[in-house]
């Protein structure tokens, strides 16, 4: 029991963290024009709580995501410390940017089931 209430509060605080950083990335991306083909698709947070993944879609693929990472880890104070003040939490999670290839997965999939239609 005890551990479905603490995975519970975790997706809880991944919610409000999605939602939170999206916010805050948006603000971002209209500050810096080039950050506005990247959407972010999902957070992952440890189960210790200590390190949020923020996992990212881009529609150019991974070799634009890994040009625009630099950018990406210049805004990360600034978008950890606006994290603290916008949650009432003890800690803020250190955060980790990653390229979310879920999407091309799910394409690739759908390709080959089409062929198997055919």
């Amino acid at each position: 029991m005890a551990d479905r209430i603490h995975s519970i509060k975790r997706a809880q605080k991944e919610s409000l963290l999605l939602r939170e950083i999206s916010q805050l990335f948006h603000q971002a991306s209209l500050d810096d024009p080039r950050l506005s083909s990247l959407m972010i698709s999902r957070v992952q947070l440890s189960p210790d709580k200590g390190t949020c993944k923020v996992l990212f879609y881009c529609p150019e693929g991974k070799e634009k995501f890994d040009e625009l990472l630099g950018i990406l880890i210049l805004y990360k104070p600034s978008l950890r410390a606006a994290i603290a003040k916008r949650i009432a939490s003890r800690y803020t999670p250190e955060m980790i940017f990653a390229f979310d290839n879920t999407y091309e997965k799910e394409q690739r999939i759908q390709e080959l089931l089409d062929k198997i239609k055919e």
